[in-house]
């Protein structure tokens, strides 16, 4: 869900916003649809390398921590011990009960370690994604919410015509991801398609008409 929002929602707007601004500026069709293109190949390679560094280094730092905090379950087992039962005491354990839980992951080093990084530091093994995959998925999600405001400037020759389809292509699918994160969020799906759509909107008309403004400085 996070890739989705994140990727394809970037996509959406980051294009729409290009598209406007620059057939607000007196493009042509031919224009726009480079600049569309460009945008949205620099904006895959980016999203691809960003999530492919940020995924990585937070893998590096997961096992370094985790790394420690063996050390730590060697040298300091009693006061790790001692920390468990507090993070467990917080959770809602007290009592015998939470005695026997911190003896019963004591008694097992891979339990006690694996239940310290996930209390004191939110690592879980199943959680963890491989770098590459986030990268490619990143690179290839922003593609695809790039994709309705691109298509439209390939097929029609007029650049207002083409704005229009993208700005409905790309509204339909900020409404679409909007809802679609609500199963998730439990939202209610038309309150959250309409925002997303609506602060998607909101941008590509003022990236118009800043091309526009700017259009007119230059030409005047």
């Amino acid at each position: 869900m996070r890739d989705i929002i994140l990727g394809v929602n970037d996509g959406l707007v980051s294009t729409f916003l290009l598209v406007s601004g620059v057939v607000g500026g007196g493009l042509t069709t031919t224009q726009v649809l480079l600049t569309g293109i460009s945008g949205a190949l620099a904006g895959m390679i980016s999203m691809a390398i960003g999530e492919y560094l940020a995924t990585k280094s937070q893998d590096e730092v997961f096992t370094a921590e985790l790394e420690l905090e063996a050390e730590h379950l060697i040298h300091h087992r009693q006061r790790e011990k001692d920390q468990l039962a507090d993070m467990l005491a917080d959770m809602g354990l007290e009592g015998d009960d939470l005695a026997t839980v911190v003896d019963i992951i004591n008694s097992n080093d891979t339990a006690m370690l694996n239940m310290q990084g996930a209390l004191e530091f939110g690592i879980v093994d199943s959680e963890r994604r491989s770098p590459i995959a986030a990268a490619f998925t990143s690179g290839f999600l922003f593609l695809t919410g790039a994709l309705p405001s691109i298509v439209p400037f390939a097929v029609l020759d007029s650049t207002n015509t083409a704005l229009i389809a993208a700005a409905v292509l790309s509204g339909i699918g900020l409404f679409i991801v909007g809802a679609l994160k609500t199963v998730s969020t439990k939202k209610n799906p038309i309150y959250s398609g309409a925002e997303n759509l609506g602060m998607g909107l909101v941008g590509g008309v003022l990236a118009y008409f800043v091309g526009a403004l700017f259009d007119s400085a230059i030409t005047s």
